[in-house]
């Protein structure tokens, strides 16, 4: 592989580990950052030790804070922002990008106020980027395990196979095995959604419910994911794969994610306020919770579990109540909910 030259925004934990993907895979990777200290770290100490601890990042990797600087002669820019800054990092970006560049993103969650999935994000803040160009990475994966080159496997979906091919051919290597996947929806809708329901996982454990409170909820979880996903356009079978019950599985029983993490002190009793400031990094499953509710609602969907997360997040309703409101539903087929349409086709998140 000859060396390229690919810009990664930001240098969060996600931002710093994908950047290393593509250090070892020869590329020169100009990681930016709003932060003049941290990319002073990155560069002098080559670490980044809120987000990667004391693990040594390849001197391939230059941190900047100069948004032109950092994509000038790129190839390819991958946007790691968090879904509430994502806008905000496309505008600043937009100038400095071309309809050339492999354009990918690796954000799981929705605009908050918009309910907008993050490819129409960049497609908005982005106009001169043909929309079908624009890449989605998304799977089962740690931040934590892939920068130390665990095997990790994941999926890059775009609407032309020519772009998700090339993504694929940046990203893979020995131990980054990378699919390629048609269905943008679906795989961007898996990323999103499984968070909501690994917060849910977290604070099942929290309330010490055990293994069999945690089975039902991750699998009544992914048929949510998926009503809602089919309903936006989705591909069923997107949420057997890697983007749905793969990271779904991934997020909702480890230790790593801080979703469940999040959840998990939820679950003892902690007040959100108290949960956000002990993470100290942003949980995208109270965004995505915000969004999906009024979005499912949008579409005519049903989706018990995110509704009664979203009471708990934010009408202030006791996490015990909520499982006692879930388990006393009224009786139903386990299939019927996945097969019934959507009653109301609304067109935010699209």
């Amino acid at each position: 592989m000859s060396d390229r030259c690919v810009a990664v925004l930001v240098a969060g934990s996600w931002g710093t580990a994908l950047a290393s993907v593509l250090a070892d895979n020869r590329c020169d990777v100009r990681l930016w950052t709003r932060n003049a200290s941290q990319a002073q770290e990155i560069n002098e100490q080559h670490t980044n030790k809120k987000y990667s601890g004391d693990i040594r990042l390849s001197d391939r990797i230059r941190a900047t804070t100069d948004m032109e600087a950092a994509l000038s002669g790129a190839e390819a820019v991958l946007f790691v922002a968090t879904s509430a800054s994502m806008r905000e990092v496309a505008k600043q970006a937009a100038p400095y990008i071309t309809n050339e560049m492999i354009v990918i993103h690796a954000t799981k969650g929705f605009e908050t106020e918009s309910l907008k999935r993050m490819t129409t994000v960049l497609s908005e803040e982005l106009p001169q980027l043909e929309p079908k160009r624009i890449v989605v990475l998304s799977g089962p994966s740690h931040a934590e395990e892939l920068i130390r080159r665990s095997p990790t496997t994941i999926v890059v979906a775009a609407e032309q196979l020519a772009v998700a091919e090339a993504a694929q051919d940046l990203l893979i290597n020995s131990y980054f095995r990378v699919y390629t996947n048609p269905d943008v929806t679906g795989v961007e809708v898996s990323g999103a959604l499984k968070n909501i329901i690994a917060l849910g996982a977290g604070m099942s454990d929290g309330l010490s419910f055990g293994d069999n409170a945690k089975a039902a909820l991750l699998t009544r979880g992914l048929a949510e994911i998926a009503r809602l996903g089919t309903a936006m356009g989705a591909n069923p079978l997107t949420f057997s794969g890697l983007a749905g019950v793969g990271d779904l599985v991934v997020t909702g029983t480890s230790k790593h994610s801080r979703n469940w993490r999040a959840g998990y002190m939820l679950g003892q009793g902690k007040p959100l306020e108290e949960v956000l400031a002990a993470m100290g990094m942003v949980v995208e499953g109270v965004k995505t919770t915000k969004a999906a509710f009024p979005l499912s609602q949008s579409y005519g969907i049903t989706m018990p579990i995110t509704e009664q997360l979203y009471r708990v997040l934010f009408e202030g309703k006791s996490p015990q109540s909520a499982v006692e409101d879930l388990m006393g539903r009224v009786r139903t087929h386990e299939l019927e909910e996945a097969a019934a349409p959507p009653s109301n086709l609304g067109k935010p998140g699209r």
